[in-house]
Order: C-alpha cells, then sequence, then structure tokens
C-alpha cells in the first residue's frame, strides 16, 4: 500500500463520485449544476498513537486510512458520503456528518454524534479561503484538509507537521465533543448557554435563570467529579476529564479492602479495569438525582461535564418543566444519560428508600427552604452516597425569624455578625437529626456561604454505634447582646473508658446570669452543629483538580478562591468575630485585620479567616482573651471615656484592666496565603440586582414585572424621598459637627436659626 498524492487523491475523489450507487446507500446528486468538490481527510484510531507521514514517506495505514469526501451540496450537512482511498473505490461509509473516526481502515464508525469540530468545518466548505476551526486549511485548487479532528497542525499535512494539542484541551478533550443537534428553534424560543450546556426556554418571559448560581453549578460539578473519581476507583474504573493531566486514586476510605489492595500496584498506582469518560455511560456509574430541575441546566452540565456516570434523572413537579427537559436533554444530545421525570420529588425519594440501588448523588436546589424534602433525601441517598442541599430562605436562617426556623430545621437562629456560618450549623444540624431516626450519620465534605445562599455537600452513612455520637455533635450557643460574645453548650457528653465510649448528659451553663465582660444578657440560640464542616483532605483534592484545569469553568478564579479560604479555617472553631464588631462595642478605632491576627498569635493562639465573612477571625481564643487584646488596643488609640454611659457595654469592658499586654507586630504568619496570592475570594456584584431572582411562573411576566416588584417590597419606608431637593428640610449631621466640606452645595439643610426656632416652640 503505498501514499498517493493529493491529486491522485482528487482524482480518486472524483471516480468515486461517478460510481453508481445501491438502492441502500445514499449517493451524491450528479446534476450538472453542481460543482464536485473533493476533500482529503486521515481517519485516526483510537487507539493508535497519531503519526502523520511525511511528503515522500509511505502512507502507515494501520494508523490512518486517507479517504476522500466528495461534497456536492455543501449547505447541508447530510450531504456527502466518504470513500476509502486505500482500498477499493466503491467502498461506501456513511454520510460525513454522522462520521468522525473509524476503528479500522475503510469502514464505517459506529458514532452518531459528530464532533464538533467537524460539523463546523463542513459548514465553511463554501468559504475555502477560511481557516477552518479545527486549525487545517482548506485551499481552491487541492481542497485538502490540512488537519484533524481534536488537533492543530502549524503547516501543511503534505509538508513536515507540527502536530500538537489544540490550545486549552488535549486529544481526549476534542474527542467526542459536540455541539448541539440542530434542533428546529420553536417561536420564540429562547436560548442561554452555561458550561458545556445550551438550554431552551419557551419564552424570553418565562426564563428562570440566574447568572448568580453559575458558581453554585460549577462548584457542584467539581465536587460531584472528585467524589466520582474517588468511588469509581474502589470499583475499578478510571475517571478522565477533558484537559486535566492523569491522576491517580486508590480509595475513597480510609481503610482499603483486600480487593482494592491487590489492584495497587508496587509504586502505589492503582490498575484500572475500564475507563469512564464525559457524555459516556457507565454501567458501574453513579446514579444522580436533581430533585427540582425546572429547566434542566443542572443536570445537562452533569451529563456534560461529569464523567462516571450511569444516570441522571431530572425530576419537577411541573409537566411543562418535565417537557422542557426532555426537550433540553435531546437538543444537548444526552438523551442516554439524562430522564426527565415529572414527580412530586419526596415521593420520588421515598420509592426509592428501601431498594438496593438507591441515589449514589442528590442534589436538592429548591426556591427557598430544603426542609420539606430532607427526610427522604437521607433515605433515598445510598451508603456513603453525596447529598448535596442548597438553602436560600437566608432572612430565617440569619435571624430574622428564630421561629420559622425551629419550625423547618429544629434549631433558633441568631441575628449576630457570624450568622451565616450559624446558617451553615443548622442546615447540618438538620441534617444530621433526621438521618439519626433512621441509624443514619453524615460526615460534611463541603460547606459554602456565598450571594444569598448556602450550600452543603454531605455524604450519609448507616451505623448504629456512630449515630450515638449525635448529642455530643450538636450545641446550644449563648450569645450576648451587648458585646457579642458567645459560648457553646454540647447537648451530650462522651467519655472513651479503654474500647468502649460512655455517654452522659451535658452539664451547663457555661455562663452566668449576665455576661462577664459587659453584664448585659444572653440569647440562647441553637441547637447546630459543632463539629468540622469541611473535609479538608477532599476539599484539597478539588482544588487541585479546579486550579490544574483553569479552563474548565467559567468561575474557576472564585471557585479557586473559595476554597483556598476553606482550607485555611480552622476545623475546631465554631463561629467567629468580626474586627469592625469588636471595635464597634467599645467605640475605638478598628486596628488591621494583620494586627488582630498577629496579636491573637502573639498570645499562643491560633487564627484564621472565614469565607462567610469578609472581616472574620476564626480563633481558639476565648472572650476574655479577645477584649484583652482590645483594651490593649484602646490604650494606643484612647477613647473619651467621660462621654460613654456608665450602663454601655464599651464602659463596662474599658474599666477592666487587661490581663495580658498585646504586641500587634505584624507576623508573617498571619497573611494567609489566599491573601498573598491575590486569589478572588469575595467577589464584587460585577452587575446590578446581583442576588435573588422572582420566583417562575407559567405565562411569563418575571422579566417586565422584576422592577416593579421590586420598587414594591423593597425599601419599605411609607414616604420616601425621591426628590433631592426634599432633603434641605433635614439638618445637615456634619455641619452640626464642623465637619462639612460641602458648604452651599450640601444637599442638606444649613439653616440653623431654623433649628432653634423648632426647640423654642
Amino acid at each position: 500500500m503505498t501514499y498517493r498524492s493529493p491529486k491522485a487523491l482528487q482524482e480518486a475523489g472524483r471516480r468515486a463520485a461517478s460510481v453508481p450507487s445501491r438502492p441502500d446507500r445514499l449517493s451524491p446528486t450528479h446534476q450538472s449544476t453542481h460543482s464536485i468538490r473533493t476533500l482529503t481527510v486521515f481517519w485516526r484510531w483510537k487507539r493508535r498513537p497519531p503519526a502523520l507521514p511525511s511528503k515522500d514517506s509511505e502512507a502507515r495505514g494501520r494508523r490512518f486510512d486517507p479517504a476522500v469526501l466528495s461534497v456536492c451540496d455543501t449547505e447541508r450537512l447530510d450531504s456527502g458520503q466518504m470513500y476509502s482511498a486505500t482500498l477499493s473505490l466503491g467502498i461506501h461509509c456513511h454520510s460525513a456528518p454522522i462520521q468522525m473516526f473509524s476503528d479500522k481502515p475503510g469502514t464505517t464508525t459506529t458514532s452518531d454524534k459528530p464532533n464538533i469540530y467537524w460539523s463546523k468545518f463542513l459548514k465553511t466548505l463554501n468559504k475555502p479561503e477560511k481557516q477552518s476551526p479545527s486549525g487545517g486549511s482548506v485551499t481552491d485548487s487541492t481542497l485538502c484538509w490540512c488537519g484533524q479532528p481534536g488537533f492543530s497542525l502549524a503547516s501543511s499535512l503534505f509538508g513536515t507537521p507540527a502536530e500538537s494539542p489544540a490550545a486549552g484541551s488535549s486529544s481526549d478533550a476534542m474527542y467526542g465533543a459536540e455541539e448541539p443537534s440542530a434542533v428546529d428553534l420553536l417561536s420564540g424560543e429562547t436560548v442561554v448557554k452555561e458550561g458545556k450546556a445550551t438550554i431552551l426556554f419557551p419564552n424570553a418571559n418565562e426564563v428562570f435563570y440566574n447568572p448568580v448560581q453559575e458558581f453554585n453549578r460549577d462548584l457542584t460539578c467539581a465536587v460531584i467529579t472528585e467524589f466520582a473519581r474517588e468511588l469509581m476507583a474502589q470499583r475499578g474504573v478510571k475517571v478522565l476529564v477533558p484537559g486535566e493531566k492523569e491522576r491517580v486514586v486508590v480509595s475513597l476510605s480510609e481503610e482499603a479492602s483486600d480487593a482494592d489492595l491487590q489492584m495497587v500496584e508496587k509504586n502505589g498506582a492503582e490498575v484500572p479495569k475500564d475507563t469512564a469518560r464525559v457524555g459516556e455511560k457507565c454501567e458501574k456509574g453513579l446514579r444522580v438525582l436533581e430533585g427540582l430541575a425546572a429547566s434542566g441546566l443542572r443536570s445537562v452540565r452533569f451529563a456534560l461535564e461529569v464523567p462516571g456516570l450511569q444516570s441522571v434523572t431530572a425530576n419537577d413537579f411541573s409537566s411543562k418543566a418535565a417537557a422542557l427537559i426532555a426537550r433540553n436533554a435531546e437538543y444537548n444530545r444526552v438523551s442516554h444519560l439524562l430522564q426527565a421525570s415529572c414527580r412530586d420529588a419526596s415521593m420520588l425519594m421515598y420509592e426509592m428508600r428501601g431498594k438496593k440501588e438507591r441515589y449514589d448523588v442528590i442534589d436538592l436546589d429548591p426556591y427557598g427552604s430544603p426542609a420539606a424534602f430532607l427526610d427522604a433525601g437521607v433515605q433515598a441517598i445510598s451508603e456513603g452516597g453525596l447529598l448535596c442541599v442548597t438553602c436560600t430562605d437566608m432572612a430565617v436562617m440569619a435571624g430574622n425569624s428564630g421561629e420559622t426556623c425551629y419550625s423547618k430545621y429544629g434549631s433558633v437562629s441568631i441575628k449576630a455578625k457570624y450568622c451565616h456560618e450559624m446558617a451553615l450549623r443548622i442546615i447540618l444540624h438538620s441534617l444530621d437529626q433526621r438521618a439519626g431516626v433512621y441509624q443514619r450519620y453524615i460526615q460534611p465534605l463541603l460547606s459554602i456561604s456565598a450571594d444569598f445562599y448556602i450550600r452543603v455537600f454531605v455524604r450519609v452513612f448507616t451505623g448504629q454505634a456512630t449515630v450515638k455520637n449525635h448529642a455530643s455533635k450538636q450545641a446550644l450557643v449563648y450569645n450576648c447582646v451587648g458585646c457579642g460574645s458567645f459560648h457553646m453548650q454540647r447537648m451530650g457528653r462522651r467519655i472513651s473508658n479503654g474500647k468502649h465510649m460512655k455517654y452522659s448528659a451535658a452539664t451547663g451553663p457555661p455562663v452566668g446570669p449576665e455576661c462577664e465582660h459587659c453584664g448585659q444578657r444572653h440569647q440562647l440560640g441553637g441547637p447546630i452543629w459543632a463539629e468540622a464542616i469541611h473535609d479538608l483532605e477532599f476539599v484539597q483534592k478539588v482544588l487541585a483538580a479546579v486550579s490544574g484545569n483553569p479552563s474548565r469553568f467559567g468561575t474557576s478564579k472564585r471557585v479557586e478562591g473559595m476554597l483556598s479560604m476553606v482550607t485555611e479555617e480552622l476545623e475546631d472553631a465554631p463561629l467567629y468575630y468580626t474586627v469592625d464588631s469588636l471595635s464597634s462595642t467599645i467605640h475605638c478605632n478598628t486596628p488591621s485585620l494583620l494586627q488582630f491576627r498577629s496579636a491573637l498569635l502573639h498570645a499562643g493562639h491560633r487564627v484564621s479567616l472565614s469565607h462567610a465573612c469578609k472581616n472574620a477571625v476564626k480563633t481558639d481564643a476565648p472572650p476574655g482573651v479577645i477584649w484583652d487584646v482590645m483594651r490593649c488596643w484602646e490604650k494606643m488609640n484612647p477613647v473619651k471615656k467621660e462621654k460613654l454611659s456608665q450602663t454601655s457595654p464599651a464602659f463596662k469592658i474599658l474599666s477592666t484592666e487587661p490581663s495580658l499586654e498585646a504586641c500587634f507586630t505584624v507576623r508573617d504568619d498571619a497573611n494567609p496565603q489566599s491573601r498573598k496570592r491575590h486569589l478572588t475570594r469575595f467577589q464584587e456584584n460585577p452587575q446590578a440586582f446581583w442576588g435573588p431572582k422572582a420566583r417562575a411562573k407559567a405565562g411569563g411576566g418575571i422579566i417586565t414585572d422584576l422592577q416593579d416588584k421590586r420598587k414594591k417590597f423593597q425599601n419599605k419606608r411609607k414616604n420616601q424621598i425621591t426628590d433631592s431637593s426634599q432633603l434641605k428640610i433635614i439638618p445637615c449631621k456634619k455641619f452640626k459637627q464642623g465637619m462639612c466640606t460641602h458648604g452651599d452645595n450640601c444637599c442638606y439643610s444649613h439653616d440653623v436659626e431654623q433649628k432653634c426656632d423648632e426647640k423654642t416652640e
């Protein structure tokens, strides 16, 4: 078998186009009005390393099979045929749009999904002067495509090619890359793109899509991918992620079984029996359920971006939503993985609780509170499965309605500076409490507070002995209403007595009737989850995967910054203080974050930041040490104590001499690595109205009424001043203090005589 020149291949293509076709095979149109063009392509074996022949060398038929494509109607993707150039000219392949790679030379592939680069290239045949999307080129003379799907060639195929993976991706990433199917859009339909998913909405006014939640979905894909990687490693399956370097995972559990140890080589690397790729169905893979899918965007992204999946069930109670999910699955070509369901989410999960094969991953992201689905969720999840829960009812969980929070989650929320972390611990407490009813317990992997919601990822296990620890994992919170000091009271005690554990009731309270620092009363909140809210080892793996493949997600920088802060948090220090609130309590200047952290480090205590609040300080120092540091700071920046009320918390705190001498010299370890590297930790809102959207309604009206609704229900002052000239009736506070620099241009009143007259009257 010899290598043919471009002219020979072109002539072979013309001869092949004139071969009479059989009735059962498609053939090109041979009308005189059509100009027949030939296109030289090379079939590549999937399991062979690519090697392109040079100009004078023989063709390596075992690796590549030159073929000729005769294109007659280039405006349609379903036109044209493939003919082998190395075998008989009559050998016919399927039509070009459904051909990508051939398992054997001269034979057709079984794939019915065209590669995105191949499809886009066929669309450019009418414009031969343009560069093809895959890095090859088309010329008028030979019409030879210099390139192959998934690779960029720096020079002509018939010269000395310089082959390299396409930018930002590997050969594995390109192979099997798909574009949405050519489904005609219906009248009025709107398209929304996120990640690799393209979602159709029937009406522009019915689009329930919030770009704020892209970070939520990106983080979820990253967590499920890492969970699948470790779980599939136990089953002998290697997970391949596009654009990611090869990684070796031995086992997810702490103790590897004998079967796992047999699969581990001497160098510690596991020998995988199978491989799992993105978009492919894996028989040993994960079964995923999205209980409230709406348009199915999250589920479609799972199917397109997460490898190692057996099935994805996208459920919604609305029949219109279920039909939309099915249409989006077909449009994105993931119908082989994604199934639409129109059921009540709780009933769907309750039906799975008694079955042997339960869901490995359950994602619950409702509009508002997920409390109604938690009981079914902890039962429908498999042993060691991943439960992902989002709460957007932060007004309830952050302390505005403590009684409502107790009715939904079994915990009283407190309006305090640490309310966002407390909200995370409330939902973890609720999950652990509901799981304990069925002799199950939770293991938090990652707990995030971001934007207007919180998100937790927990694994659920079964174990009666471990369930006995539930009481000792929960705690009440005593919060001082004056100075903000807080104390934790565990609900139970456990004492190790050799091989046995002894359980007893807790003793308390940890505080007196009044706060020892300011003399004010205490609020009682909780119970909350008092153990670690992250699995730092797991978070490190997710962080490494995201950092090593930054082009995978649109919010990779924010995900990396958030996870970096999580890895720096203290595991055994629940809740936090904020530096500005401590300074506000004693009415003094605020020390810098590094100065305050350094003072605690000099005092011999551990300290860290928190991802939930920008000015937060997590520490194992007791409240007495915190206030001693602030007393020392006040001595360096004194306040006018004569103006303080004798009953105020500031007066009580500053009346006591500090028991230690704080050092505010900045230490190098006071500045965390995430801050030194200038990672995206607390992202500013990129656009106006960056927050929750109104609930989706059938029939539209969301976009047009959204602004009116905000004006109606937000800023609830009865008499709002919309005209700036009306502000002249309000006296200027800065002018009264002699600090106003605006003069006559000030929008407030500088009329002192008017104020005196009002006082006289």
